[in-house]
């Protein structure tokens, strides 16, 4: 049975479902439960900010990141989880990639995250990060939809 449960977290009602799912079976199963969310700095690391201190606001993006994952961590002690949380800082690099290289360095066996489950036009925009995860993942992914979108 899975020994290493990895659950990338963001602030969305889909993403607290996944972190749900995935408490209740690192509990079932004795698993060790790895919470990680990602910050992205290179929104405001370069160019356009001429009127804004950018080192400002990537230090409020890592205090905003580091809220999102206390709050997912304390909702996982909650449930009776004792996982270990993470901060990924991207620089412009692609979330999926990041989070399976994160998941394959901590040797997760189980990928549990949610899925928006965009379609057409707002897909085309968006991307998915759950899709490339799903799409390249070497371990089995576990996806969860919000019933209520």
């Amino acid at each position: 049975m899975y020994q290493r449960i990895f659950v990338p977290v963001d602030d969305s009602e889909t993403s607290n479902l996944a972190l749900d799912e995935g408490c209740k079976l690192a509990i079932e199963v004795g698993a060790q439960l790895r919470l990680v969310h990602v910050i992205d700095l290179a929104q405001f690391g370069w160019g356009g900010t001429e009127f804004l201190d950018a080192a400002d606001l990537q230090k409020s993006i890592k205090q905003a990141g580091e809220q999102v994952l206390a709050q997912a961590e304390q909702r996982a002690r909650k449930l009776g989880a004792s996982p270990e949380a993470h901060i990924l800082e991207s620089w412009g690099d692609k979330i999926a990639a990041m989070l399976l290289e994160d998941a394959k360095s901590w040797r997760a066996d189980l990928v549990v995250m949610g899925t928006h489950g965009w379609s057409g036009l707002m897909h085309l925009l968006m991307g998915s990060v759950a899709e490339g995860v799903l799409k390249h993942a070497d371990v089995p992914v576990l996806l969860v939809r919000n019933p209520g979108r």
